[in-house]
């Protein structure tokens, strides 16, 4: 038996290469959602944002009691405290630790205070930090820590790579991809009948300016596309766990499909985070071919030179039975019927389910945003529209490419026309464009103005009068008075 143990802790010895690639694309992904945190994190959630942290706090800790319950439901170091120059300092530290991982070194004790801090702004981030990739990068993340030693930062440490890390990466790979594939399955009808491209590029979230051309593709072409995501997302990833040569085509189909969808659509850092699980197929064997010569010498040395280490063997050993304990819930709900996606079931985020597109939009009407300075509105008052850095509006505008980047205010805006009116996720999606008229009132009538006590044609204390209608949305800071234009009263409620 101990043979055996020794024999299967050896194989870590073949993937130095698939450790380095892993964490440097690792440290890239932390930089890019740290980046994004310091530039929006004080306009959607500081003291004066959108949905201030401190008062969602505030609100959980009422809920729940106490604050001590409150951290370990929602668990957070702003539980210590927040202000607009925490968030911006966390967030900016964040990057420079990102930074360092990248550039190559990175030990267990650095990874896990970068897993401590994203996890700390996600569980605030609330709706701007609730559309999947954010709890994904928490996974990979956490499973990272156990790729290093404790104190060695060194690319190539001492250590050998722990053979069942790299499994659990697997793991997270082949989850990702099936409740991908099933929630599609189970979801819009265009999947089933393969015409869902006919219409995703040019609905999704955020196009790209590829985005055009590939939606004026033969339907030949979306068709095949369709089956070929079935086949990816259904079938490959069962390879992943098969002999070399077996793992190492899958890795192949599995890198290449998250490849197109960068190439082919904005989804953030979604398909980037995505491709890290999937680089635990290679070995270095195929590696090799692949990565400049000089680091391959690199890692032939320290595989000659590697020592076994009890203690991380037995850390990599629970760390597998705490993960296989956790998949349970995550099991269990890819084969139920009412498949929940992005989902976590501990409050660390650890293991959880994933999904996307399960219902695809048919038509892409597009609210715009517009506001005035004139006191009185009139048929002549002149609006001035206000345009979003990667939300679609003006059509003469190219679409832009957002390197993984996330435009939290425009991805929300962009998710309402994927659905129907009367369905709750536009319903949840219009509260998010609710949210910019923060301390603001908005009404769908006549009547619902004056019940908040409002006049929809005066402006109020001079602030100026701004407007949301299907086709046009202003805000004027501080307070607001406005209507949503709609057909009849029940098209749109009273907020």
């Amino acid at each position: 038996m101990g043979d055996f143990f020794e024999e299967l802790f050896a194989r870590g010895n073949s993937y130095w290469l698939t450790r380095f690639i892993i964490l440097r694309l690792l440290g890239s992904v932390y930089a890019i959602a740290f980046l994004i945190a310091a530039q929006q994190l004080v306009p959607l959630i500081g003291e004066h944002g959108l949905t201030p942290a401190n008062h969602f706090l505030t609100s959980i800790q009422t809920q729940l009691g106490s604050r001590m319950a409150g951290m370990f439901n929602i668990p957070t170091l702003f539980w210590f405290g927040i202000s607009d120059n925490a968030l911006s300092i966390f967030a900016w530290i964040g990057l420079g630790l990102s930074l360092i991982v990248l550039g190559g070194y990175a030990n267990a004790i650095i990874l896990t205070v970068l897993w401590a801090m994203y996890m700390s702004i996600v569980h605030i981030g609330q709706i701007w930090y609730g559309y999947g990739w954010e709890i994904q990068l928490l996974e990979t993340g956490f499973l990272s820590i156990f790729l290093c030693p404790l104190l060695d930062g060194r690319p190539f440490p001492k250590c050998r790579p722990p053979i069942f890390v790299f499994w659990l990466f697997r793991w997270l790979g082949f989850r990702i991809m099936i409740g991908a594939g099933l929630i599609k399955l189970r979801g819009d009808t265009c999947w089933r009948d393969l015409t869902c491209l006919y219409y995703h590029y040019e609905t999704q979230p955020i196009p790209n300016p590829i985005s055009r051309y590939l939606h004026f593709a033969p339907a030949w072409f979306h068709k095949f596309g369709v089956a070929w995501n079935h086949f990816v997302e259904l079938i490959v990833p069962w390879f992943s766990f098969g002999p070399r040569t077996a793992r190492h085509i899958a890795g192949i189909l599995l890198v290449s499909f998250q490849m197109v969808l960068i190439i082919s659509g904005n989804l953030s850092f979604l398909n980037y985070v995505t491709i890290i699980p999937f680089l635990a197929c290679f070995d270095d064997t195929f590696l090799r071919r692949l990565l400049p010569k000089a680091l391959v010498k690199c890692a032939e040395k320290a595989a000659q030179e590697s020592e076994p280490s009890r203690i991380n063997n037995t850390v990599a050993i629970a760390l597998s039975i705490l993960v296989v304990y956790l998949s349970i819930a995550p099991v269990l709900n890819l084969v139920s019927g009412r498949q929940l996606m992005n989902y976590s079931y501990d409050p660390l985020d650890l293991v959880n389910t994933y999904g996307a597109f399960g219902t695809v939009g048919r038509e892409r009407p597009e609210i715009i945003f517009e506001g005035t300075n004139d006191a009185l509105i009139t048929g002549d008052t002149n609006w001035k529209e206000y345009e979003f850095k990667a939300k679609p509006g003006d059509p003469n505008r190219r679409p832009p490419n957002t390197l993984g980047h996330c435009i939290s205010s425009g991805n929300s805006s962009t998710m309402i026309p994927v659905r129907s009116p009367s369905s709750p996720i536009v319903r949840f999606q219009a509260r998010r464009l609710g949210i910019f008229a923060h301390a603001f009132i908005v009404t769908s009538s006549h009547r619902c103005a004056t019940k908040h006590g409002g006049d929809v044609n005066q402006s109020v204390n001079g602030c100026p009068l701004s407007r949301l209608t299907t086709q046009s949305f202003a805000v004027c800071s501080g307070r607001w008075i406005g209507w949503i234009k709609v057909d009849n009263d029940k098209q749109g409620g009273c907020p």
